[in-house]
């Protein structure tokens, strides 16, 4: 196959990319695991008496690892565009599955509680690092795509986690949910240390030529496809969010991503309640979150193609409007079979919606503040992941079951209304989401 035919990208590139990719997925899948099996098992914790875990100290846990998520995201964006993506991601993994192991042989509340928050910080680290390495190494026609495809894994992990919790937590126990989270660290870790190259473009960027040469070279592609946007007058990490042509930008992206994991989590959270409340019966309600996170896959894999023909700014915004209109429309009660198809396009829709503030944010950044960009962005919008879920308590307590999912509705339109005021042509995004970098040696860099 030419590289022409390949959009720029020769074969070992796209390869390699592959690679990359399919590494990353199984990390996020395990991301998506320990995060949502809190949810899986907590039945079977607070069932457990000889435990002692009350109503109260389970919401509790769950903050805390809200809160730990926020402070990973906000610390390892970072210390990724400092140390590296390779050493974060590794150690995002190892934090997290080992916090597992403690979970499982947890003594007492307090020691489960505190494990649950040290648990955060690595799920919170790993998503910016995943994304910043996927997507420097996904050929430039395919990056929006790459990021989405990655982020399907976060609910295949969540699929997983309800699938282990039905399956285990009354006839193992739920230690035995989490012992399987610690295990796979086992299984997955050797092969992520052999296998995970660090990030070229990053290794450009930092002005480690030679170890980017070498892993072209392990490989056999070429290097200056990796080479990173031009950094002349620019400032890296944390500063570089606020310089005065982007500053506006960052605060834009930060409140679109709290808009955005205000509608995940409030929605994946209050849904069978509401639709409870809604006037459907209990087994529909329950059976329509299935339904939700299984558009939600099909949405990010569709959104992904969209984002790298048309942007992945532009196709956010018609996402985010969607499902507003989506989530205001489950307020009416329709018939049952058209309700099931509402929500499943509202999830496909829903989730991407916010995957694709990552995917812009990624194309938007340069390489020396690419993960310090999507871990504050991801960060922030962890106050909307706990916003959100509290709003949606009130409004059910208050009978306003119905009136909850106009309140929703509109946060995907604050959503919309964020991403669209962010300039069209800024940063380092340019046409179907693709780095505006100058070709080299007819390559597009990534």
């Amino acid at each position: 196959m030419s590289t022409r035919e390949l959009g720029g990208s020769t074969a070992a590139t796209v390869r390699l990319s592959i690679r990359v990719t399919a590494l990353c997925w199984v990390l996020v899948l395990l991301d998506g695991l320990d995060l949502f099996v809190y949810g899986a098992t907590l039945p079977g914790v607070l069932a457990d008496k000889s435990f002692g875990l009350t109503a109260v100290g389970g919401g509790t846990i769950g903050s805390l690892t809200t809160f730990g998520m926020m402070l990973g995201a906000l610390g390892a964006g970072i210390l990724t565009d400092r140390t590296g993506r390779r050493k974060i991601i590794i150690t995002g993994v190892t934090v997290f599955s080992l916090a597992a192991a403690v979970c499982a042989a947890a003594p007492s509340v307090e020691v489960f509680g505190a494990a649950r928050f040290v648990a955060g910080i690595g799920l919170g680290g790993l998503l910016p690092s995943a994304i910043a390495m996927v997507m420097e190494y996904a050929p430039a026609w395919r990056k929006n795509l790459a990021v989405t495809t990655v982020m399907t894994a976060h609910q295949a992990g969540g699929a997983l986690a309800g699938a282990l919790g039905m399956t285990l937590v009354q006839s193992m126990g739920w230690r035995s949910v989490y012992w399987i989270g610690a295990l796979l660290l086992v299984v997955v870790l050797p092969a992520v240390v052999f296998l995970l190259p660090e990030s070229m473009t990053f290794l450009l960027a930092k002005g480690r030529t030679d170890r980017a040469r070498a892993i072209a070279a392990k490989f056999a592609v070429p290097l200056e496809t990796f080479a990173p946007e031009p950094a002349e007058g620019r400032r890296g990490g944390l500063r570089g969010l606020f310089t005065p042509s982007v500053r506006t930008t960052t605060l834009l992206f930060w409140i679109a991503s709290f808009a955005g994991l205000l509608l995940v989590y409030g929605v994946n959270t209050w849904l069978p309640t509401m639709m409870r409340g809604s006037g459907y019966n209990l087994g529909s309600a329950i059976s329509f979150l299935l339904v939700i996170n299984l558009g939600g896959i099909a949405g990010m894999l569709v959104a992904g193609r969209l984002a790298d023909r048309f942007g992945a700014r532009p196709v956010a915004i018609i996402w985010f409007a969607l499902t507003a209109g989506g989530v205001g429309l489950l307020a009416v009660h329709l018939p049952l079979v058209v309700t099931y198809v509402v929500v499943f396009l509202t999830g496909a829709w829903l989730f991407s919606a916010q995957t694709l503030i990552y995917a812009a944010v990624g194309a938007y950044y340069p390489a020396d503040s690419r993960a310090t960009a999507l871990g504050w962005v991801s960060g922030v919008g962890r106050l909307g992941a706990v916003f959100g879920p509290w709003l949606g308590g009130v409004l059910v307590a208050g009978g306003l079951s119905s009136f909850g999912f106009v309140v929703f509705a509109i946060a995907g339109v604050l959503g919309a209304v964020m991403v669209a005021l962010v300039r069209r042509n800024g940063g380092f995004s340019t046409h179907a989401g693709r780095p505006a970098q100058a070709p080299v040696h007819g390559s597009q860099n990534a």
